[in-house]
């Protein structure tokens, strides 16, 4: 049982390496011919919602930082901690 088991694997009997190679590209070529590829205008039009989403993103957090930033600043004052 334990030389078959010896004798069946990728050891015993290492394939080709051009063989699994063109199976690699063969494969690979097939899965390619069902992407389905967007239009251009689809491109553009989400290229364009995630530069929007990151600017509001961008200003968000700005704003946010900057609120934490006056609010421990404030408290720092009022304690004596400021300079």
């Amino acid at each position: 049982m334990d030389q078959d088991k010896n004798s069946n694997s990728v050891i015993a009997r290492p394939r080709e390496w051009w063989v699994s190679t063109r199976d690699f590209f063969r494969d690979t070529n097939s899965e390619m011919k069902k992407v389905t590829w967007p239009s251009r205008p689809e491109v553009v039009g989400t290229t364009v919602v995630v530069i929007v989403s990151t600017l509001i993103f961008a200003v968000f957090l700005w704003g946010c930082d900057l609120l934490f930033f006056k609010a421990i600043d404030f408290i720092f004052h009022k304690l004596g901690a400021g300079a």
